[in-house]
């Protein structure tokens, strides 16, 4: 395949993407991730949690997104959360650096284990785009003037619902509509408020086979829903064995270890359903969560979301 046709490919393929109206980054992964989805699950899992992640998308195709994600989150007190995600995301010409604090707060609804938190995320985002990567036909002379690192600020806000067996969560990533770079349309345009639902469940199948159903709703105003959802089957609490479907996009297969009471593995593979699956390799996402247990917390039930 020439250069120029694989340009072309891969305007095609990110125009469906576009379409669909997801400017954030995504990840197969989302259910360890969680708080990169929803500021109020910060802290929820009741000790400091670290967890990075690296996803190469739509692998041989060249200036295919490219992400990597770090969250860090603790408790603090009885009711209080803490965290920091930083994300770091690139996509052809155009390369974003997202920084946001964490806090959530969290109501006990009864005397058993249903919790109500709320949670909120304040940062920004740097946004750079440099021309010189790729090729432009007939070149306009806007595109040999790139946008250095341009600050935009985010706030974003979520309520989580859990209880020690299923989860549902709303949130909003960023209230603040501003720009956002469409690589189809070669401009900056207005990036729209992202609208995301996270919801799971533990079913008990076996004492050493439980089942983790669990989905991900995006909307944006305007645009079609974009859903995730996926099944993980975790054997004796230690191998976790998965599928996930993500809407008129792709295929995924996961597996996680949980490698000691402190560290869990994920590694999960997507496989194209699009006509963009003839000019690429599929997507690869990787997984670490390290968690600062204490011996209290290790004798207690262990967390399964």
């Amino acid at each position: 395949m020439n250069s120029k046709r694989m340009y072309l490919v891969f305007f095609v393929g990110l125009y469906s993407f576009l379409c669909q109206a997801q400017q954030d980054p995504q990840f197969t992964q989302y259910m360890y991730n969680t708080m990169s989805v929803n500021p109020a699950y910060t802290g929820s899992r009741g000790h400091l949690s670290i967890v990075g992640l690296h996803r190469s998308q739509w692998v041989g195709i060249n200036g295919a997104p490219r992400t990597q994600n770090l969250g860090i989150d603790a408790p603090v007190g009885k009711n209080v959360g803490l965290g920091l995600n930083l994300v770091n995301d690139a996509l052809g010409p155009v390369n974003e650096f997202f920084a946001d604090a964490n806090i959530s707060y969290t109501v006990q609804l009864d005397a058993e284990d249903k919790k109500l938190s709320f949670g909120v995320r304040g940062g920004g985002r740097i946004f750079n785009v440099d021309f010189s990567k790729g090729t432009t036909e007939t070149p306009d002379m806007l595109f040999g003037n790139n946008i250095d690192s341009k600050f935009f600020p985010t706030i974003g806000a979520g309520v989580y619902y859990h209880t020690s067996k299923s989860y549902l969560g709303l949130a909003i990533p960023n209230i603040l509509a501003q720009d956002h770079y469409d690589e189809v349309q070669q401009q900056v345009a207005e990036e729209k408020v992202h609208y995301f639902v996270i919801a799971g469940t533990v079913i008990t199948l076996s004492q050493d086979l439980l089942f983790k159903p669990a989905t991900f709703v995006k909307w944006v105003p305007g645009a079609p829903l974009i859903a995730d959802i996926s099944g993980n089957l975790l054997i004796k609490e230690t191998l976790s064995l998965g599928i996930a479907y993500r809407l008129d996009d792709s295929f995924s297969g996961l597996i996680g270890l949980q490698i000691s009471s402190a560290l869990f593995a994920g590694y999960s593979y997507d496989l194209t359903t699009t006509d963009l699956k003839n000019y690429n390799s599929g997507t690869h996402e990787i997984f670490l969560r390290y968690e600062f247990k204490s011996e209290q917390r290790k004798q207690k039930s262990p967390r399964f979301y």
